[in-house]
């Protein structure tokens, strides 16, 4: 059997992926990251920093923006700023995102925001899932509308979704969010199918137990609602990991930030688990 392949122009291979197989630079690249002051979304920033990238964050406290900037990588081909913005009101936040950015062209959105609160899902009221929802999916999805226009242009998108590995197997005593992880998912996924054809790749990150303030939420919730000593609640996660440890918020942010590079361009459309083995689905 003979095997040809096709044409350079018929598989359309992009130009960076036809030279590199390995390009993990983000230089001349601009990214926006939600929740970008402090966790994940933070240690995602200085991530993409450290590859090249301008970084523009999105918070709702300007002094923690400000603190979490200086922290970031800077050459002097690098620019990077803050947005004050808060993602319970979604139309708010666009119109804030889109005065600020003046048109620029942004090649990275990292959508990323502070998980909903804990409880059993029958005791959730409506306005937990709008908040949720608000801040998730419809969020998210105006900044994608938002940023699209230019990553079209540029033939070069990354849409990266930290959501939670609840949308594998749903997490107990977080009802609204598996709920609302689950339907972001879904949009997500379908964004990858409409929006591949123009180098943009849609991709969403799970992380699994991580040191950040959301932890601490969820600790606290289990040792009240378990009446368990905070030292039995915490062994316990920890059993369930094979890993034994919790991820620290960088751990993730490698995720995100690779699947951001040129090296990840053919991975499109996946939910990518950083939970150092914890989650037993396939």
């Amino acid at each position: 059997m003979n095997l040809t392949l096709l044409p350079t122009e018929i598989r359309k291979i992009p130009t960076f992926a036809q030279k590199l197989t390995m390009n993990l630079t983000l230089e001349g690249k601009n990214a926006l990251v939600g929740g970008g002051s402090a966790g994940i979304g933070l240690s995602a920033a200085i991530e993409l920093s450290k590859l090249g990238a301008s970084v523009t964050l999105i918070s709702r406290t300007e002094s923690a923006l400000k603190e979490a900037v200086s922290l970031l990588d800077c050459s002097s081909a690098q620019q990077h700023a803050y947005i004050v913005a808060d993602y319970e009101q979604p139309e708010l936040l666009i119109e804030s995102v889109r005065s600020e950015l003046s048109g620029s062209v942004f090649h990275i959105l990292v959508n990323n925001t502070g998980g909903p609160a804990g409880g059993p899902l029958i005791n959730a009221a409506t306005s937990d899932f709008t908040r949720a929802i608000n801040n998730h999916l419809l969020c998210n999805h105006l900044l994608v509308q938002e940023l699209v226009p230019g990553m079209k242009q540029e033939g070069y998108g990354r849409i990266i979704n930290v959501i939670s590995t609840s949308v594998k197997e749903p997490i107990e005593g977080l009802g609204v969010s598996n709920t609302t992880r689950w339907a972001v998912a879904g949009w997500a996924k379908t964004l990858a199918g409409e929006l591949g054809q123009y180098g943009i790749t849609v991709n969403n990150v799970l992380p699994g137990y991580t040191n950040t303030s959301r932890l601490e939420e969820i600790i606290v919730k289990r040792v009240s609602a378990s009446g368990l000593a905070r030292e039995s609640v915490v062994q316990n996660m920890l059993n369930s990991v094979p890993a034994r440890r919790f991820a620290e918020p960088a751990e993730v942010a490698a995720a995100v930030a690779f699947l951001a590079t040129p090296a990840a361009s053919y991975i499109n459309g996946i939910n990518l688990p950083v939970d150092g083995g914890r989650t037993k689905s396939i």
